[in-house]
């Protein structure tokens, strides 16, 4: 992987996500679950969060489960 912040360290990041729902059926759960990877997709591109555990909230804000994010970088040998 490319050093690109010339300092010879490499970035890396690990993503854990849990998430758990119930619903009435398994199309209306995959589509919230689908939902909130988005959200949380565009969150991390906009790098709004830091390393540890993050609460994931579906549409009205109610808790479906965490993300666990390590960013962490890596000398190349």
């Amino acid at each position: 992987m490319a050093d690109d912040n010339g300092l010879g360290v490499t970035a890396g990041l690990q993503c854990d996500i849990e998430l758990n729902l119930s619903g009435p059926n398994s199309a209306t759960i995959n589509k919230w679950v689908a939902d909130a990877l988005r959200r949380l997709a565009d969150r991390i591109e906009r790098d709004e969060l830091d390393t540890g555990f993050h609460d994931v909230p579906d549409n009205v804000g109610k808790k479906i489960g965490e993300i666990y994010l390590d960013h962490y970088g890596s000398t190349e040998d």
